[in-house]
């Protein structure tokens, strides 16, 4: 028996090392917050995107692929694990959408299982470079329950958190400004009725017990650091590197973050060039605060966002150069796409500082409507995927699990219900359907949207059943809220949902109406029948963005050095 199992040991060690495993490498590229008009391919002819245009062009090219949700975190945690965000509780159930601190308790739970998972077991060499934002711990700093290292990644070097613009003086707070308003005010107030008391107790202008003042003292006090601490010093918290479990530099230096992360992207597969290697580079980019790298300022048409994208192509080309230079093209399959749609509300007096989504009604945040959920889908693998192929199906950033879980040699798992398919058969030609029928577009935890690609049928219906109120009215997003928001309130329901044909319809300008579409009530019994069949398979977990959970808590801080004197830079960052 010991011998079985010894040499069972010892050919799982020679598959993992030998370069001859047919098995593909991965890598995946993911920006955050790129429209998917800022991409040559995709139409924009003012933008610069050579090197993701050959992406396209040497591979397949998905025209309706669809993030899983409008915002940064529950889309990643839908990529991550192939299943909508609603099932391990990454919806939002009112104005705190997406994660906000580091040291926050909420977070991709340890027993969703991601692609990086199976494919560790699978002796895949595992790695995520770049941003994360899925947590870090749950109830103390360092038992990283919802760090990559707990799902499935043997390397991290990135932004446990996210880039925003906390981590650059001078362009204002990301998180909670207007909280941050009335706890500064509160404080004030406070603050001038204990001066007010003391100076008529000094004065004996009224009596005024001393027992008063020192209870409202440690009053102002504690206000004043519950809002500050946590507020003042986001810089500190939030903008971090690490590499693994270690922060390595704290808060984080901006002007060389692009460079290093791409380093460490370029020696990951260098490293592991002789054994199946998975790699998920995140990119910072084209989050605000926007890179100011010197190579690039200037040289777009579209101000400094243009010069961000025109950045992060010249990234992927740098990506593809390090691949064709092992030889390791025909062996791996590259991806590029977005976390969701380009950020309309972000702008300033210089400009437009957000994404462009092309035709495409709507943006980040924005629930259900196209323009927040149609990003790019680009695969490339030569000797695999046929080039120049365009595949106009519905097709999902979830798919990404299955595809790369079939083709690594794993199995889904069987505890739990996935909700992507594999694109395989969709990319070699073997089927000319997508095996999505149905798509249910979430916004937070609340049901806004359902695609129905009917059999036998190009048409693509789509019904919203609820849309964010806009505003200023007439505006194009919520300028006034600048993200908006799906709870009670915010929201004007449809009754009967606003129904849209996508394949004639791609902007959703004109809803369909009973007098023009002959099926349009037996296209809104299918679609409720889908819907009730959709919600049978739900099952009640914890919300990882309530209040409770997203609040920052002092004990769970990552930091570098003695908390809360959390200081470092990075060594040797000499680009």
């Amino acid at each position: 028996m010991f011998a079985v199992l010894l040499l069972h040991c010892s050919i799982e060690y020679l598959r993992a090392s030998d370069h001859t495993d047919p098995r593909p490498n991965f890598i995946l590229m993911m920006v955050d917050d790129l429209g998917i008009g800022d991409i040559g391919c995709y139409g924009n002819n003012t933008v610069r995107t050579p090197n993701i245009d050959r992406l396209a062009q040497e591979g397949v090219k998905l025209t309706q692929h669809i993030a899983a949700g409008p915002l940064c975190t529950p889309s990643r945690a839908a990529f991550m694990t192939g299943r909508y965000p609603i099932r391990s509780g990454m919806g939002s159930t009112g104005r705190v959408q997406v994660i906000l601190w580091t040291g926050a308790s909420g977070g991709l739970p340890p027993n969703e299982t991601t692609f990086a998972t199976i494919l560790q077991k699978h002796n895949y060499s595992t790695g995520i470079v770049g941003k994360w934002h899925l947590g870090v711990n749950c109830d103390s700093r360092n038992d990283n329950c919802h760090h990559p290292v707990n799902h499935g990644f043997d390397y991290f070097y990135g932004l446990p958190f996210t880039l925003f613009n906390d981590c650059k003086p001078g362009e204002g707070t990301d998180i909670l400004a207007d909280m941050q308003a009335v706890f500064r005010q509160a404080s004030q107030v406070l603050g001038l009725a204990l001066l007010t008391l003391l100076i008529a107790r000094l004065t004996g202008f009224f009596l005024v017990s001393w027992k008063l003042i020192v209870l409202l003292t440690i009053t102002v006090l504690v206000g004043i650091c519950s809002w500050y601490v946590p507020f003042a010093l986001v810089q500190t918290w939030n903008c971090i590197i690490m590499r693994n479990q270690d922060v390595i530099e704290q808060p984080l230096t901006l002007e060389t973050l692009s460079q290093r992360l791409l380093k460490e992207a370029e020696y990951f597969i260098e490293r592991n060039q002789q054994r199946p290697f998975f790699l998920f580079i995140s990119f910072a980019h084209v989050h605000t605060p926007l890179f100011k790298s010197k190579d690039f300022m200037g040289k777009s048409q579209h101000g400094l966002y243009g010069d961000n994208v025109e950045e992060v192509d010249w990234m992927v080309g740098r990506i593809t150069n390090v691949v064709e230079r092992l030889g390791l093209s025909n062996k791996t399959m590259m991806y590029f796409t977005s976390d969701h749609g380009g950020h309309l509300e972000d702008s300033d007096s210089s400009g437009q500082k957000g994404g462009w989504n092309g035709i495409y009604k709507g943006g980040k945040g924005m629930g259900g409507w196209e323009g927040g959920i149609r990003v790019p889908g680009i695969f490339r693998w030569p000797g695999t995927l046929s080039p120049g192929s365009v595949i106009d199906e519905p097709t999902s950033l979830m798919d990404v699990f299955p595809t790369l879980v079939n083709l690594a040699g794993g199995e889904l798992p069987k505890d739990r219900i996935i909700d992507g398919h594999d694109l395989m058969p969709l990319m070699v030609g073997q089927v000319l359907r997508s095996e999505h029928e149905f798509m249910f577009h979430y916004c937070g935890i609340y049901l806004n949207a359902v695609r129905w690609h009917p059999h036998n049928s190009d048409a693509i219906y789509k019904a919203h059943f609820f849309t964010p109120n806009f505003s200023p009215e007439g505006a194009g997003g919520c300028y006034t809220i600048h993200i908006c928001r799906c709870d009670e309130g915010f929201v004007t329901h449809h009754n009967p949902p606003l129904l849209f044909d996508l394949s004639k319809d791609p902007s959703e300008s004109t809803p369909l109406s009973s007098d023009e579409e002959p099926l349009f009530f037996e296209i809104m019994q299918r679609i409720q029948g889908a819907v009730k069949e959709h919600k049978e398979t739900l099952t009640q977990v914890p919300h990882q963005l309530s209040w409770n959970n997203i609040l920052w808590k002092p004990w769970l801080q990552p930091c570098c050095g003695t908390f809360p004197f959390c200081s470092c830079i990075e060594k040797n960052t000499t680009i």
